[in-house]
């Protein structure tokens, strides 16, 4: 990969912990309802050629329900062999021997994750191995600690130290020789975008109105769509939609407009966005183009609002029939997201006709940086979006967007369904826990490292 650089760094020390977190309220997508989950955090100790040494940290939900829907394994086993990869990798990462950039230590040690996961199926007597997608998760705390070491080690800001300065190697050897000359300087910002506009998400079990409440907890936060709109003033919601029920899927986003229109009269707003998630349910782009057809002519206003829909087909590309999304990309934007595994997926994904990509810290920060350039590239709709994310996995989920020209905003949802989570982090930087005007803070996430101490 080139001459060595001064700035280079070796890791010393890797370690990963679990912290469990249980939810407020239940969380319903492809099908399946999640209640609680676990943080992987991730520690990892750095030393640079000259003997300097830092500590990064990182940190991720598990989130295995969405990163391995199994049809031969429960959800507690996935989990369970999820936690146990996560430690695989810490020990990669603890052995890795060279010194180097994190975007280099990351993709050299990559090299091995599935050779890993079929070494954890095989002790475990399982005949299913990680997918790519679980496989990322599972490292990306780890990942983002040594990335969050490196620019502490430097005392610079993890977004500022990725030019030809630091990098031994240009992109062409991460993506391809389109590439050549180019480093991530080139496609992140100096300095975060002082405020992004937050998306909410309006599960498929959210109560919108007060009839639809059916356990109200025993605490202060919103619970209806109309509070929650009015608690945050806020300007975007992400519908999660079933995508195998068309009537409902339908009614829901009429549903929500009728209430969205209703509270936002009330506060004097005229302007606010839908995004749409069918969590891959869809069986074809024909059922995406019909829906939209049908609430342009139940309500024209709630179908200009859509800003774009998320992957509503199957994430295996290579399928035979995988859809093509070139109909649809000429309606709203479409963006990958569970089939958004690599370069090479990305690629196959613009192909398919798909028009955007949706960035997301559970994927990498390595992974996500090189996603974001060839994005930008090619000219796709950027967005950042999260896994539930709660403190300092939500924090990183926001330096990210922050830093990525064109993202147009970023999800948090553990501050509705796990917001327990949040409150060491809200303690220490309570602007970006609170959200004014339907934005976060994001230009306090300047410091060394992913931004934040």
């Amino acid at each position: 990969m080139g001459q060595g650089k001064a700035t280079d760094v070796r890791v010393k020390e890797v370690s990963v912990s679990f912290e469990p977190i249980q939810f407020r309220a239940p969380l319903k997508f492809g099908g399946r309802v999640v209640s609680s989950s676990y943080l992987i955090n991730a520690e990892v100790s750095v030393e640079s050629r000259n003997g300097k040494h830092a500590t990064g940290h990182g940190s991720m939900p598990v989130g295995n329900v969405w990163a391995w829907p199994s049809g031969t394994l429960e959800p507690p086993d996935t989990e369970k062999l999820m936690m146990a990869y996560a430690k695989m990798v810490a020990e990669l990462f603890d052995a890795y021997p060279g010194f180097g950039h994190p975007l280099e230590i990351e993709f050299e040690v990559s090299s091995e994750y599935e050779h890993q996961a079929k070494r954890l199926a095989a002790s475990h007597g399982v005949s299913e191995i990680l997918p790519p997608l679980a496989r990322m998760v599972c490292s990306s705390p780890i990942d983002a600690a040594v990335h969050d070491a490196y620019g502490r080690m430097l005392k610079l800001n993890s977004f500022n130290v990725l030019s030809k300065e630091f990098c031994k190697t240009d992109l062409s050897e991460f993506l391809d020789k389109q590439f050549a000359g180019e480093y991530l300087d080139k496609y992140t910002l100096r300095e975060p975008v002082s405020t992004l506009p937050l998306y909410h998400l309006v599960g498929a079990l959210d109560p919108l109105t007060e009839a639809d409440v059916k356990d109200r907890p025993a605490d202060k936060l919103p619970v209806t769509l109309a509070e929650w709109i009015k608690a945050d003033s806020l300007t975007h919601l992400k519908i999660k939609l079933a995508g195998d029920q068309l009537e409902w899927d339908i009614d829901r986003v009429l549903s929500i407009e009728k209430v969205a229109a209703a509270t936002q009269a009330e506060r004097g707003c005229s302007s606010w966005f839908y995004s749409c998630d069918f969590n891959e349910k869809c069986d074809s782009a024909e059922y995406v183009i019909e829906f939209l057809n049908r609430v342009k002519a139940s309500s024209p206003a709630a179908f200009d609002r859509i800003q774009y829909i998320e992957q509503p087909t199957s994430r295996n590309l290579d399928a035979e029939n995988a859809p093509k999304m070139h109909a649809v990309a000429a309606i709203k934007p479409v963006v990958i997201d569970e089939a958004l595994v690599s370069y090479e997926s990305l690629l196959q994904a613009r192909e398919l006709g798909y028009s955007g990509i949706a960035l997301k810290a559970c994927k990498g920060q390595t992974e996500s940086l090189l996603m974001a350039a060839a994005a930008q590239k090619f000219g796709m709709f950027l967005c950042v979006q999260d896994l539930t994310c709660p403190g300092a996995s939500f924090l990183h989920s926001c330096s990210l967007a922050a830093r990525i020209p064109g993202v147009a905003a970023i999800e948090g949802n553990a501050r509705q369904y796990c917001p327990t989570a949040n409150q060491k982090w809200a303690k220490k930087l309570p602007s970006l826990f609170t959200i004014k005007n339907g934005t976060i803070d994001t230009g306090r996430l300047a410091g060394p490292g992913l931004g934040f101490q």
